[in-house]
């Protein structure tokens, strides 16, 4: 095992419900008049008791694809652990299949995340594709029919790090978002509370392109889970700020823009030919207009705290400051164990594979004030969590 000696299973979901119990026992507290706000838009939902994003502990840890640095993203599988571990909030990320299913891949490319390259039937759909203006080659999930996409078998994304998740290749199918939302509701009446989920619509102009645009269709299966109030216990996200203003207009669900590297631009804008970078929408003014139609960003880390060239933390930037000014929560991404994907003062020995000072980095991630964060191992995110809630 070249990740070395980790906490077993068992451990971990202790070490987890520990972390959550402590987490849990900061929640913040509603504004005021927030209740009568919530009633006033329909009460409680379907899907939970409908308290909303305020009620929830912070920092919020909010499972990355589910408990990917354990079980093969985007599965119910995945899922299932990272409640068992005591996450606050799991992530879907969606794109539809070729006759309008919303299912859970991060990337509607499935070539490393099933096993659809052993299936022959399906040898000739392999073809090459301009994703967001990046060449592709290999399988998509709009080349496939639902019941078509069910025969295909989930598997590890990256088995060269993570080679204990392959354990579990082959175990789970490809969800749709439907099942997952089913699967919240089962999940939420056994464990007596709401699930969060936290959802992406992924490449949204493409599939619009397409003629699959994701927006209506998530909307409509929001209105039938009843995940579609300002009080749901459900986010979503996007890293093209004009899905989620449309969003804004289809349902009440709380929204979140997400923000990659500064110098780069969101592929809407590209295609809309907006010359704004994301340093743009980082500015006060950027984010006064992210705030006009979102209640959230998730910034990529590097943007809460710059690496030096050395890849070594620096000094943090004054976006957690001036995020809050505009009332905005911050839910950046992503944390992993992992030494390869740890700033370089926090990595422990030379195995990129092998776990380093996750703790460490965490502390000065959540130091900063951030409202939540994404991570591929909740458990470690929670015990970070808890370390900060103790001493406040």
């Amino acid at each position: 095992m070249t990740q070395g000696a980790h906490p077993s299973p068992a451990r971990r979901t202790v070490l987890g419900a520990a972390g959550a119990a402590a987490v849990l026992g900061a929640t913040t507290v509603l504004p005021a008049g927030t209740a009568h706000a919530d009633e006033a838009r329909g009460g409680e939902d379907r899907g939970g008791r409908g308290h909303g994003y305020r009620s929830l502990p912070v920092p919020t840890v909010i499972a990355h694809r589910g408990a990917s640095g354990y079980r093969p993203e985007h599965t119910l599988g995945s899922y299932r652990h990272a409640l068992d571990l005591g996450a606050h909030v799991i992530e879907q990320d969606l794109v539809p299949t070729r006759d309008g299913h919303l299912v859970c891949r991060h990337e509607n490319d499935i070539t490393g995340t099933t096993d659809v390259a052993d299936h022959p039937e399906f040898a000739s759909r392999k073809t090459t594709k301009t994703v967001d203006g990046t060449s592709l080659t290999g399988w998509f999930t709009e080349d496939f029919t639902l019941a078509e996409l069910k025969t295909l078998r989930a598997k590890e994304r990256i088995p060269g790090t993570r080679q204990e998740n392959t354990l579990y290749d082959g175990r789970w199918t490809v969800p749709t978002f439907e099942e997952v939302l089913r699967w919240a509701e089962d999940e939420g009446r056994r464990r007596g509370r709401e699930i969060w989920l936290h959802v992406e619509t992924k490449h949204p102009t493409y599939f619009r392109g397409l003629g699959l645009g994701l927006e209506e269709r998530l909307a409509r299966l929001l209105r039938r889970y009843g995940r579609h109030r300002a009080n749901s216990p459900v986010f979503l996200q996007s890293f093209e700020p004009s899905s989620i203003q449309r969003l804004a207009k289809l349902v009440d669900s709380p929204r979140v823009v997400l923000l990659s590297g500064a110098a780069t631009r969101p592929w809407d804008f590209v295609q809309a030919g907006d010359p704004r970078t994301v340093a743009d929408l980082v500015t006060p003014a950027g984010l006064s207009w992210i705030a006009s139609y979102a209640q959230g960003i998730g910034p990529t880390l590097d943007l809460v705290i710059p690496k030096d060239a050395s890849g070594r933390l620096g000094t943090p930037t004054t976006l957690v400051r001036d995020a809050h000014a505009e009332g905005l929560v911050l839910h950046p991404y992503t944390h992993r164990n992992e030494n390869a994907f740890l700033p370089a003062d926090f990595r422990r020995g030379t195995d990129p594979n092998a776990y380093g000072d996750a703790f460490g980095a965490l502390k000065r991630y959540l130091e900063t004030g951030i409202d939540g964060i994404f991570s591929d191992n909740a458990d470690t995110a929670l015990l970070a969590a808890a370390d900060l809630t103790a001493r406040d």
